[in-house]
């Protein structure tokens, strides 16, 4: 045979020497992964491997012959033994070169089950105790974890000898090229395992971040909208006892204001309130909103709400109402605000709100009805001194009427503006008196800047569209109660019959309005989860003017005289209620419920009634009477309450309102 048929190739070297490092690291023997020379017999005399191991290169690669295959007769190939059981086997041959065993014979490790086993059966016949058969456990084991790291760097230092004598025999080129160099590096478990988890949480905060861990999952900005609302179905039923005036006592000023001025000339009445027929609504309310966590303290909210017309005070829609058969309703923009936070804890907080919000105020709706959103810019902050007190304060200025650009349209020459605004500010604090006893409290002053009306420059209107400069003091939203007086001062002239024809009239608020008002509420929570909250508030417009009232007013006055002139002013500046609420603090789940009754006392001129409750005796002021409710809890999302409301007006003719509202809401 010629060189090249005797001689190993490097690849085949260098996978030797590999397949001897991964049986030494498995801590037991392996068959070579490749055929590196004949077998021989388990009694032949072992072969000396001092010279090199030749295989031809041309020559195939034989296979092992199956299980019941006979042996060939030819000498050159020596046959292998059939394969015995392993509790038959016996050892290999000794290793006679003095160099670790290549071949994968077994080396001297002991065995560490035969060890285990035979101190387990001496225990057992009592030759030794278990407790020295333990440590004899222990020290074999020892000794097998050294006799394994001493096998694997043997196997180590075995493969490099093998490489070396492969480049000294020039089977291996002494500095292999790139291309014909086969590098297998030799990697720790620990290095394998740090690569792992390197390598999981890597692809697994990209998962996140691009979200192809979870296709289905929004987006991080989603997270920040929180969505809620409600929906409210409501029976309204409306009463008038016997004895209400209806000779037309009653003037419909928000009718009139709204629409065109009225001939108080005319022989026809004008626009009236409903003082005796009884009435019943269905009417639905829907709110539905949204807030955006924008970071870094900042929040945007906005919420839309039905009605059945631009009423401040009310989102109720009638059923059938607005036209009728079955038209759709309209949906008004209730909420638009941008907020800025300072403070995580609750009770050391700023607060700035700008746009469209609720009402910032500690107030209760003998003032502001709760369904009332706030205009403008509101400033709150409370600061906790002590454990048991934090004082707070609000401060805000909010506009209530903004002039129209071209006022008055039919006019060349323009009227000045009569802007109107709400100034506010609010002290108080919460005193923890005892461990289940607290006190709310609080003292406000308003000023409605403009709201008052003021009386025009003499002119002669010609017709019902001729304004007047002062025509935008009208309140452009009213209920009932309030004291009016006519704002057009109108030159008697030939065109009018000298004041019998053409006194086309609006009409406005007849004094100034600067409630102070005194505001708190009682807590107790020793029955828990009941609470009880007693509830007070008391108001005197610091703005108003009797005298005024008097001279210009045209209703809430006493009855005519005898002799035929109008009777005197008889409204009032003032304004009160009390209230006591029993149950839970707010309904969360099944069964939860509230109870309570209150009082009122609002005379004619001691609150705008444009902005105070809308249920009180159909709504405004001039009206004293009490409440009953109750709330409960059908499901943690679902409400079912009744209220019964019985009002009489204070000051004027004669009306009194009985109102029932049975409602069921639902929250999301």
């Amino acid at each position: 045979m010629s060189q090249s048929k005797h001689s190993l190739r490097p690849h085949l070297i260098v996978a030797l020497a590999s397949s001897i490092c991964a049986t030494a690291n498995a801590g037991k023997p392996v068959e070579p992964a490749l055929p590196v020379g004949p077998t021989y017999a388990q009694n032949d005399p072992a072969p000396k491997v001092d010279a090199p191991i030749a295989v031809s290169t041309d020559a195939p690669v034989a296979k092992a012959p199956a299980a019941d295959a006979k042996p060939a007769d030819a000498p050159a190939k020596p046959v292998e033994p059939a394969a015995k059981p392993a509790e038959q086997q016996d050892a290999p041959p000794p290793n006679v070169t003095g160099q670790p065993d290549l071949l994968g014979g077994q080396s001297n490790v002991p065995s560490q089950t035969f060890a285990v086993n035979l101190l387990k059966l001496m225990v057992k016949k009592g030759h030794i105790t278990k407790e020295e058969g333990d440590e004899l456990i222990r020290q074999a084991e020892q000794d097998t974890a050294i006799a394994r790291t001493q096998a694997q760097m043997d196997a180590q230092s075995a493969a490099l000898t093998v490489v070396e004598q492969a480049k000294a025999d020039k089977v291996l080129p002494a500095d292999p090229s790139p291309e014909d160099a086969l590098r297998i590096p030799f990697i720790p478990d620990m290095v394998k395992k740090q690569i792992r988890d390197d390598l999981r949480q890597e692809v697994m905060a990209a998962a996140k971040t691009e979200h192809w861990n979870a296709p289905y999952q929004l987006p991080d900005w989603v997270s920040k909208f929180r969505v809620k609302g409600d929906i409210r179905l409501r029976y309204e039923g409306n009463y008038y006892p016997t004895g209400n005036d209806n000779t037309g006592a009653f003037p419909n000023f928000q009718a009139i204001n709204t629409g065109s001025p009225f001939d108080v000339s005319g022989t026809v009445f004008s626009p009236q309130l409903n003082v005796d027929q009884e009435r019943q609504r269905y009417r639905i309310r829907m709110r539905l909103g949204a807030e955006v966590d924008m970071g870094d303290g900042f929040t945007a909210g906005v919420r839309i709400g039905t009605g059945q017309d631009s009423s401040p005070v009310s989102p109720n829609q009638s059923l059938g109402a607005s036209g009728g058969n079955f038209s759709k309703y309209a949906i008004w923009l209730d909420r638009a605000f941008l907020k800025y936070e300072a403070g995580a804890d609750p009770d050391r907080h700023l607060a700035i709100t700008g746009g469209r919000g609720d009402n910032p105020f500690f107030a209760t709706e003998l003032i502001y009805d709760d369904d009332l959103g706030f205009d403008g810019l509101a400033i709150q902050g409370r600061y906790r001194i002590a454990p048991w007190f934090t004082p707070f304060a609000t401060a805000g200025v909010f506009p209530i009427y903004n002039t129209d650009f071209n006022f008055s349209s039919n006019q060349p020459a323009k009227f000045s503006s009569t802007d109107k605004y709400l100034y506010g500010g609010q002290v108080g604090s919460d005193i923890k008196l005892a461990k289940n006893l607290t006190l709310k409290s609080a003292v406000a002053y308003y000023d409605f800047d403009g709201a008052e009306g003021r009386q025009s420059t003499p002119y002669t209107p010609l017709t019902s569209s001729d304004a007047g400069d002062t025509d935008n003091t009208r309140p452009s939203f009213a209920q009932k109660g309030n004291t009016y007086m006519p704002l057009r001062r109108i030159i008697p002239n030939a065109s009018n019959n000298f004041g019998t024809t053409n006194q086309f009239q609006y009409f406005g608020l007849a004094t100034k309005f600067q409630p102070l008002a005194f505001t708190a509420r009682l807590d107790y929570n020793g029955f828990e989860p009941c609470q009880f909250s007693l509830m007070g508030e008391y108001i005197k417009n610091l703005g108003f003017d009797r005298e005024q009232l008097n001279a210009l007013g045209i209703n809430n006055r006493a009855p005519v005289s005898a002799k035929g002139t109008p009777g005197s002013y008889a409204g009032g500046d003032m304004a009160w209620m009390l209230g006591l609420r029993a149950g839970a603090a707010a309904l969360q789940k099944r069964g939860d419920w509230q109870a309570g009754v209150y009082y009122k006392y609002i005379e004619s001129d001691a609150v705008v009634d444009g902005f105070n409750d809308s249920d009180f005796g159909g709504g405004g002021t001039n009206m004293k009477g009490y409440g009953l409710w109750g709330n409960w809890a059908l499901t943690p999302r679902t409400t079912f309450g009744v209220r019964w409301v019985t009002a009489t007006e204070i000051a004027g003719p004669p009306y009194s309102n009985d109102t029932l509202y049975v409602d069921f809401t639902g929250k999301f």
